[in-house]
C-alpha cells in the first residue's frame, strides 16, 4: 500500500502543475487561487481522501497550524515592505496611518460589541475575536496590493501597507483578550498591557527592524566587496534577512511582524543597487506562493460540516456585519477629509473607498492569532465558538472576496485609477 505522505506529494504536484500551466485563465476568471487551494484542501481532508489529517482522534494540532501560518505571515509582510518605495513620510502614508489608528479599532471595538451584545461572549472573548478577525490578510490580499514597486496606485499601496502593519495594532488587542480570559479584573494586569504589549512591543519592532535590517545589508555589502556571494545562493539572503530580524525581535518580547514589514522597507532603501532588493522581491514572492498553497489546503482539510452548522447564524451574522457594514463604514469613517495624493480631487473618489471597505479580505494572518489564542489560554466552548467563527469567515472571504477581486479591480482601473487625472499617474521621482 502507498503511504500517505506519498500521496499527498504527488497531490499537491498534481495541483501545482494545473495551476501554473493553468494561470493564464485562471487569471482571466472571477476566480481566486486560493479558492482552487481550498476545495483542494476539503478534498483532501476528512469528508473526501483523508490525506491531511491536522485533525486526529477528535484532536487538533494547533501547535503546528500556528507555526506554519507564523512562518507565511513574516514571509508576506516582508514581501509588502519590498514593494513600497514611497519616501517615509506622514503625507504620503496618510493612508496607512488612517487605516491603522482609526480603522482598526473601529473595527476590533465593534466585532468586540457584537460577540458581546448578540454572540454571548465575555468582553474578554469578544475582544478576542475582534482581534483575530479585523486584520486584513498580508497573504490573500495580494491580488489587490501594488503589483510592482513602480506602482504608486493610492488604492494598492493603502490596502499592501495595511496588510503589512496590522500586526502593530492586531496583536496588542490578541493580548488584550487572553489577558481578560485568564483575568476579568482588568485592573490586574491593565498597567502592564499598556506599558509592555501596546508600548513597548511595537516600539520593539520598529526599531530592531530598522537596526537588523540596516546592520544586515552593511554586512552582506561589506563581505560582498571582498568576495561575491554564489548567484544561485544569493537570494536566500532575503529569508536570512527575515528569519533573524523576526527572531531577534521576538527574544526583546517586540512584535515580530512589525519588524519584519519595516525591514522590508529598509532593505528596500538600503541598497546602491536597484536590483538587489527587486531580485529578493521576486524570490520572496515565489517562496510566498508556494507557502499560500499548503496554508489554504491546510484550512480546507480541518473544516468539519456539524460545527459550522452548529456556529452558522452566528457566523452569518458576524460576516454579514463585518463585510457589508463594520469595514466599510469604519473605512468610511477613517477616510473623511483623505486627499489623494496623486489627483487633483480634494478627497478620495467614493469609488476608491468603497473598495477600500470591500477588500478587507481574512486569512492566514486570522488563522494564525487564532492558532496562537489556542496554545496562550483560549479553551473550551468559547474556543470552539470563536474558532468555527473564525474558520467560516476566513471562507466567506476566499470565495467571495476570491470571486469579486479581479472585476472589481478591472472596474476601479478602467473608471477610476486611469481617470484621476488627464495627466499620467505621478513617478517615484515626483515623490521626492
Amino acid at each position: 500500500m502507498v503511504d500517505i505522505y506519498i500521496i499527498d506529494l504527488f497531490v499537491i504536484g498534481l495541483l501545482l502543475l494545473m495551476v501554473t500551466l493553468g494561470s493564464g485563465w485562471i487569471a482571466r476568471l472571477p476566480l481566486s487561487f486560493a479558492l482552487i487551494y481550498l476545495l483542494v484542501g476539503i478534498l483532501l481532508g476528512p469528508y473526501a481522501f483523508g490525506l491531511i489529517q491536522l485533525r486526529r482522534d477528535e484532536v487538533f494540532n494547533a501547535q503546528v497550524l500556528e507555526k506554519i501560518t507564523e512562518f507565511v505571515v513574516i514571509i508576506s509582510v516582508f514581501s509588502c515592505g519590498l514593494r513600497i518605495v514611497r519616501p517615509l513620510r506622514l503625507g504620503t502614508w496618510d493612508i496607512t496611518a488612517r487605516l491603522i489608528v482609526f480603522l482598526m479599532p473601529i473595527s476590533i471595538f465593534a466585532l468586540a460589541v457584537v460577540g458581546k451584545l448578540f454572540l454571548g461572549m465575555s468582553w474578554g472573548e469578544a475582544i478576542l475575536l475582534g482581534a483575530i478577525l479585523a486584520p486584513t490578510d498580508p497573504v490573500l490580499a495580494s491580488e489587490v496590493q501594488l503589483t510592482d514597486i513602480n506602482d504608486q496606485d493610492e488604492l494598492r499601496f493603502g490596502l499592501t501597507s495595511e496588510g503589512g502593519l496590522n500586526d502593530a495594532l492586531a496583536f496588542p488587542f490578541v493580548y488584550f483578550g487572553l489577558h481578560a480570559l485568564k483575568d476579568d479584573n482588568w485592573e490586574n494586569w491593565f498597567k502592564q498591557w499598556i506599558a509592555v504589549d501596546l508600548i513597548w512591543a511595537i516600539a520593539a519592532g520598529i526599531v530592531m527592524g530598522i537596526v537588523v535590517a540596516k546592520s544586515l545589508v552593511w554586512i552582506e555589502q561589506k563581505l560582498q566587496k571582498r568576495r561575491p556571494a554564489d548567484e544561485l545562493m544569493e537570494d536566500f539572503i532575503a529569508i536570512s534577512t527575515i528569519l533573524i530580524t523576526y527572531s531577534l525581535t521576538e527574544m526583546v518580547n517586540g512584535y515580530g511582524f512589525l519588524a519584519v514589514f519595516v525591514a522590508g522597507l529598509v532593505v528596500q532603501r538600503s541598497y546602491r543597487n536597484p536590483e538587489k532588493p527587486l531580485a529578493q522581491l521576486e524570490f520572496v514572492e515565489k517562496v510566498e506562493k508556494l507557502l499560500e498553497v499548503g496554508t489554504i489546503l491546510l484550512l480546507g482539510s480541518i473544516l468539519l460540516f456539524q460545527p459550522m452548522l452548529n456556529y452558522a447564524m452566528q457566523s452569518l451574522l458576524v460576516i454579514v456585519l463585518l463585510f457589508l457594514i463594520i469595514r466599510p463604514v469604519g473605512v468610511w469613517i477613517s477616510t473623511i477629509g483623505k486627499r489623494p495624493i496623486d489627483s487633483h480631487r480634494r478627497t478620495l473618489h467614493p469609488g476608491t473607498r468603497w473598495l477600500f471597505g470591500w477588500f478587507g479580505i481574512r486569512g492566514v494572518g486570522s488563522l494564525y492569532y487564532l492558532a496562537y489564542a489556542f496554545g496562550h489560554g483560549l479553551k473550551g466552548e468559547a474556543a470552539e465558538q470563536i474558532a468555527w467563527i473564525t474558520y467560516t469567515t476566513i471562507v466567506a472571504s476566499v470565495i467571495i472576496h476570491g470571486i469579486s477581486a479581479t472585476p472589481l479591480m478591472k472596474w476601479y482601473e478602467r473608471n477610476i485609477a486611469n481617470q484621476r487625472n488627464a495627466t499620467p499617474p505621478a513617478t517615484i521621482d515626483e515623490f521626492e
